[in-house]
């Protein structure tokens, strides 16, 4: 009877251990997945391009008169202030007065003020114009205090009076440099009138006509130069940035859009803010032989432009679209399923397909207008052996 006993439970210990093999056979294995939550947060959609830095105001200084130019003591780098003489050029004999000469002098003369009152009327229009966005930043700072505008809307106008104030400064400059090239022009008149009436010899000299630093010395040593011969180049050191972009995404960009620089060498990026997209595009070949067709896009900084110098290269983000509150997720979650986005969410352990309808997106994230719900996992990167109800584990 004992013996009968001890088989009937081996019996059943043998079949419950048959059981469970068999059930653990063809049970499925957990396909292990990499999950994200649905987050709340900022979303910046930009365009991601190289630029350069440019001398925002830049001067060539020629010789006004033909003659023996003295030797240009000067180097690059060299501080320059208005008025400051540059060089010294002695004219030579001349014969009796060309008419002609005389006659393109005079031109010359006219044209340098032409300029220079139309430098005037660019800075009163800059000044009307900051005065406009001066009362606009103070009519925000009063809203935004009191809530009834966002923030975004407060720190556009403050960068806008920023800039207006920085355009203001430019616009004098020409102004000042305009000026001078009137001088210049009259001080070749006299020279040629002079010329014609006597045999004065006395130098001539060439005078900055603004201040600024020596960029490049065109004709550093002494010889004898022609009459709008090109001496020295010079800059007021004022930086701006001129990126090129796809004409499919220059339309994007609208003038004051916040621009971030990387990619310069130093650690923090810098500020910048769109003054001009150029209304004319260029072709050029990319890296793999494609004509595109680009544009170039002009941006002042805003702040300090660092240790950047003239002819720097850049790596810029430009910014077409921000908002601080949207629902995102990791762009490696979704799919296509059909005609439509999808992502798979983990719910107890199981994989569930979702339809879900997306807005903007960058190259890691991805608005969610509609399908998903933050604190909800998500499945990275999903395979081909994900499907709808399959179980899953989380790696961890």
């Amino acid at each position: 009877m004992k013996k009968l006993w001890l088989k009937i439970v081996l019996l059943v210990v043998a079949l419950g251990i048959a059981g469970y093999v068999t059930r653990m056979m063809w049970q499925p294995t957990p396909i292990r997945v990499e999950t994200a939550m649905v987050q709340t947060g900022a979303l910046q959609v930009t365009i991601d391009a190289e630029g350069k830095t440019r001398v925002h105001d830049r001067f060539t200084v020629a010789a006004p008169i033909t003659g023996q130019l003295r030797r240009i003591n000067l180097q690059r780098g060299d501080l320059i202030q208005q008025n400051q003489v540059l060089a010294n050029i002695t004219p030579l004999p001349m014969a009796p007065l060309d008419p002609r000469q005389l006659a393109e002098v005079r031109a010359h003369v006219a044209t340098a003020e032409q300029l220079k009152n139309e430098a005037d009327t660019i800075v009163e229009h800059a000044r009307a114009d900051c005065e406009q966005t001066k009362r606009e930043y103070e009519r925000t700072e009063k809203l935004v205090e009191s809530g009834d505008i966002p923030r975004q809307e407060f720190e556009r106008a403050r960068t806008a009076n920023q800039t207006c104030r920085q355009q203001i400064d430019a616009a004098q400059y020409k102004a000042r440099a305009a000026a001078s090239e009137v001088n210049v022009a009259k001080a070749a008149l006299l020279a040629v009138e002079r010329a014609g009436q006597s045999s004065n010899t006395a130098a001539v000299s060439v005078r900055a006509p603004a201040r600024g630093r020596v960029t490049k010395l065109l004709e550093e040593s002494e010889r004898v130069v022609t009459a709008g011969t090109p001496l020295l180049e010079l800059s007021n050191h004022a930086l701006e940035i001129v990126i090129d972009v796809l004409s499919s995404d220059a339309v994007k960009i609208k003038p004051g859009a916040s621009v971030f620089i990387d990619g310069y060498g130093g650690e923090q990026p810098l500020q910048a803010r769109v003054r001009l997209i150029e209304p004319a595009a260029f072709t050029k070949v990319s890296a793999l032989g494609i004509e595109e067709q680009r544009v170039n896009v002009s941006a002042d900084f805003v702040g300090d432009s660092g240790s950047l110098g003239d002819g720097y290269r850049v790596e810029t983000r430009i910014v077409i679209w921000q908002n601080e509150q949207v629902v995102k997720v990791p762009a490696s979650a979704l799919f296509r399923h059909g005609d439509k986005w999808n992502v798979f969410v983990v719910e107890n352990g199981i994989a569930q397909r979702r339809e879900v309808e997306i807005e903007h997106r960058t190259s890691l994230e991805v608005e969610i207008l509609c399908g998903l719900q933050t604190q909800t996992k998500v499945v990275l990167h999903p395979s081909n052996q994900l499907a709808n109800g399959v179980q899953v584990e989380l790696i961890k």
